[in-house]
């Protein structure tokens, strides 16, 4: 897992599935009206409370799943299905359609501090990046390789953390349309991650390869 493809594997994939781009005209939408110190704020605590969760989740994961009897073969199927999924969302432009909603609710509910709900949870840290996190996390064999998907966290965060701190700029430069295509070009690859997964949990659930 320490090797550089495999990292770089582990990178796109979450950086697909949390898409920095599209998190940043949401980040606008709910925190309008506030100064640009209280928007930075704001964002490095959801940031701060996001690499937390993935934490948890990259280091208790599998241990839940083996409490509750799923093998990772069987998460693996689950997981490639659900970011599947998600690609076909992101593919037909529902994915953005749904955020923007659960972000307005969000914003009508916690008009004060957004950081924890809906920022960090679910619109970072969702469904897909903690299917992803557990699934990494299966691959994982030593300190090391955990410590090198943290790092992968960090680094997607750091992301997070730019284009959501430019989202003005880039919700200008872009527009909807250069926005709307930059999430279909993901949703692609994320289709094709998808698959992979799919098809590495059968592999392992038939012995094949192993």
């Amino acid at each position: 897992m320490t090797e550089l493809p495999a990292l770089i594997a582990a990178f796109t994939t979450l950086f697909v599935i949390i898409d920095p781009p599209g998190l940043a005209p949401l980040f606008v939408a709910l925190t309008q009206g506030m100064t640009p110190a209280q928007r930075r704020s704001i964002l490095v605590l959801a940031v701060i409370i996001s690499f937390g969760l993935m934490i948890a989740f990259l280091l208790l994961g599998e241990t839940l799943l083996g409490f509750i009897g799923i093998s990772m073969p069987a998460f693996r199927i689950a997981g490639g299905v659900l970011l599947f999924l998600t690609a076909l969302e992101m593919l037909f432009q529902k994915r953005q359609a749904r955020r923007e909603d659960n972000a307005t609710e969000a914003q009508t509910e916690h008009e004060d501090d957004p950081s924890v709900f809906p920022l960090a949870m679910p619109l970072i840290v969702g469904p897909g990046a903690i299917t992803t996190i557990i699934l990494l996390a299966g691959q994982a064999n030593g300190p090391a390789d955990f410590a090198a998907i943290a790092g992968v966290l960090a680094a997607v965060l750091t992301f997070v953390f730019i284009f959501c701190a430019a989202s003005g700029l880039i919700e200008r430069a872009l527009g909807k349309t250069g926005i709307n295509i930059v999430t279909r070009l993901l949703g692609m690859l994320l289709a094709a991650l998808a698959i992979q997964f799919i098809l590495d949990g059968i592999a392992q659930s038939f012995g094949i390869g192993t």
